[in-house]
């Protein structure tokens, strides 16, 4: 099916192509990535878009000697293709399988681990730095989308890369803006002028001249700088990045293998800071991507022919859907609040929200630290901000919401999607660790809701605070709850008491509340009867409640989607312990190590989650305490 593919037993074959194989080879590729991903699920819009890049990369420059970084990773599934994963492509995101992001312990070819934006540049800048301290002579080639530039990470390295002046090429894969009118024959020739090392010479031969005329030399050469960069600065592309210490090349067409190969045989041989701005196509190849590459940038299993979903229709609405529409509810009477994002406005469900209240709408850009501290700053202006995050990314603004939101005590609500197990994006995806990094904050209130009629009432009391609050939900449907259509609040620090009879106790927090469910029916099944609470908080505890469980109970069970270090768990034994309670403590979560990709129910099962494991586990405690 794929005969040129399966020619291509290592990297270094790709050299042997013409360019008319690489032509067809990039279809068979191309052919392979649709075919997977719509049975596996995964980014297939932006790895159709980086196809030709990819073989034009491998077909000069010499890896893993040189070394090539990824920025996210979701552009690299030609890459990981073309470095001896052909024959696993298709365990992509499985439990046991490759996984969907550059992972240095699957290749020696995947240069730097990735899964979170504009990483890339400053990942290289330290390959260069190490490299020259070695004495190596190797390239290092960084590659990133537009969307990564948004970052200020990126920027930052821009910046000193520029000033150290190593020799460093970063390609910025360009698929989002207008610029088409630039890609072209002029584009080309300009492009190719600037390449030629006689324009190099050229240019320092001039300036040295017009700096040897006594008295006016310098003048001239000002004057003529400031002309030669106003009309750059209104023709060129890429002024920003020369001003930053960069030699800017492009932009160029993406899809053309023999022009890229060309590009990068002679920036093979220059030195310094070099930017190729590269134009692709995101989902070339496959209309259904080329027409709507939000929609296939990070898509589900779909059926090739039609590029429909194969979810299943109907059921319970997503916790995502039904944050958003709480939200807008909300705002009809509440004028103050405001919706930020960080590039990521459909997955966090503000899409509505945006076309609803366009001008209490902010789109940050993959700028977490920057999404948390404009809440700040126009929460101590007047406005309520709800910033949605995956729980994940969030992680990156770490000390602005420490520092700019709950040292100030400001009215800031953090809404955390994606929260828990997330599946088969694996390690660098999963939101296990907010209740560990948030529980530690002075002022911020906690919310973790069961299911999705809980989720809007604890937005509803959130922005009602005067003060910091994070509420963190899962990806996916709800439970299928009916939804209230009024909001109403919830005692902030108050559980909510399933069952209070039984010799022991399961405290359970967020979602975990169907675990505790399915577990004391086993459990009552063994003849042990457990008490049950949903604990709705991990910020304040429930007090009240700790201390009547804690006189009344032989033994406290806490279960949470987050890891146990610092967690829900942390907390009910750190009160366990200061207040002196006569009970034992059972804590289940997630294990210190980064959870593997894999289905929610493989990994709930890894980790110990499944109501069956907990109550093995349980009765054994008991039978030991018995003794």
């Amino acid at each position: 099916m794929y005969p040129l593919l399966a020619k291509l037993n290592q990297p270094e074959d790709i050299k042997k192509y013409s360019l008319f194989e690489l032509e067809n080879l990039a279809q068979e590729i191309r052919q392979l990535i649709i075919e997977t991903v719509s049975k596996n699920g995964g980014h297939l819009a932006p790895s159709l878009g980086t196809v030709e890049l990819t073989l034009a990369l491998y077909s000069v420059f010499k890896f893993p000697q040189d070394k090539l970084v990824w920025d996210v990773g979701h552009q690299a599934y030609t890459h990981k293709i073309l470095t001896g994963r052909r024959d696993s492509f298709k365990t992509l995101r499985k439990k046991g399988g490759i996984t969907g992001f550059p992972n240095r312990s699957e290749s020696k070819y995947d240069a730097f681990g990735v899964g979170h934006a504009s990483t890339s540049i400053s990942a290289a800048l330290g390959m260069a730095v190490s490299r020259d301290l070695s004495g190596r002579n190797n390239k290092v080639i960084a590659v990133l989308g537009d969307g990564a530039l948004t970052g200020g990470e990126a920027f930052e390295a821009l910046n000193h890369a520029g000033e150290l002046g190593k020799d460093l090429i970063v390609i910025l894969n360009d698929n989002e803006m207008s610029i088409d009118r630039n890609v072209g024959a002029m584009s080309e020739y300009l492009s190719r002028i600037r390449l030629a090392p006689q324009y190099k010479q050229a240019k320092h031969d001039v300036e040295e001249l017009l700096s040897s005329i006594p008295r006016i030399g310098s003048r001239v050469l000002k004057t003529a700088n400031q002309i030669k960069d106003g009309i750059r600065s209104v023709l060129v592309p890429g002024v920003l990045f020369e001003e930053m210490g960069f030699h800017y090349i492009g932009p160029l067409d993406g899809h053309n293998i023999s022009f890229l190969q060309e590009v990068f045989t002679r920036v093979r041989e220059m030195s310094g800071p070099i930017l190729l701005h590269v134009h692709t196509m995101k989902g070339k190849g496959y209309t259904p991507a080329e027409n709507n590459p939000g929609k296939f940038h990070g898509v589900g299993k779909f059926d090739v022919s039609t590029g429909e979903s194969l979810k299943k229709t109907g059921g319970a609405p997503s916790y995502t859907s039904v944050f958003s529409q709480a939200l807008i509810d909300l705002a009809e009477t509440r004028q103050d609040l405001v919706a930020i994002t960080a590039a990521m406005p459909s997955g966090t469900g503000l899409s509505a929200f945006k076309e609803k209240y366009p001008k209490r709408f902010l789109d940050v850009g993959i700028a977490e630290e920057h999404a948390v501290t404009l809440a700040a700053g126009m929460a101590a202006d007047g406005k309520h901000p709800v910033v949605a995050l995956y729980s994940t990314f969030a992680q990156r603004g770490y000390d602005q919401i420490l520092h700019d939101i709950c040292l100030q005590n400001l009215p800031v609500t953090l809404c955390l999607d994606r929260a828990g197990l997330v599946g088969e994006d694996g390690p660098t995806h999963h939101g296990v660790f907010d209740f560990s990094y948030l529980r530690h904050m002075p002022n911020m209130t906690i919310f973790a809701p069961k299911d999705e009629n809980e989720l809007r009432q604890m937005l509803g009391t959130a922005v009602s605070l005067q003060g910091p609050s994070a509420i963190r939900y899962p990806r996916g449907a709800g439970v299928g709850v009916e939804l209230q259509s009024d909001f109403t609040p919830v005692p902030v620090g108050k559980a909510e008491v399933i069952s209070s009879e039984g010799e022991i106790a399961i405290l359970s927090i967020g979602v975990m509340n169907g675990v505790a469910q399915k577990t004391a029916e086993l459990l009552a099944g063994q003849g042990i009867k457990a008490a049950l609470a949903n604990m709705r908080f991990v910020k304040p505890l429930d007090e009240e409640l700790l201390v009547e469980f804690g006189k009344s109970k032989r033994l406290l069970v806490t279960i949470e989607e987050n890891v146990l270090a610092g967690g829900f768990g942390s907390a009910v034994a750190e009160f366990i312990a200061d207040h002196n309670l006569p009970v034992r403590l059972m804590r289940f979560g997630l294990p210190d190590a980064f959870v593997e990709q894999g289905s929610r129910q493989e990994l709930l099962k890894l980790v110990g989650l499944q109501p069956e494991d907990i109550v093995e586990k349980v009765c054994a405690r008991l039978q030991a305490m018995s003794k």
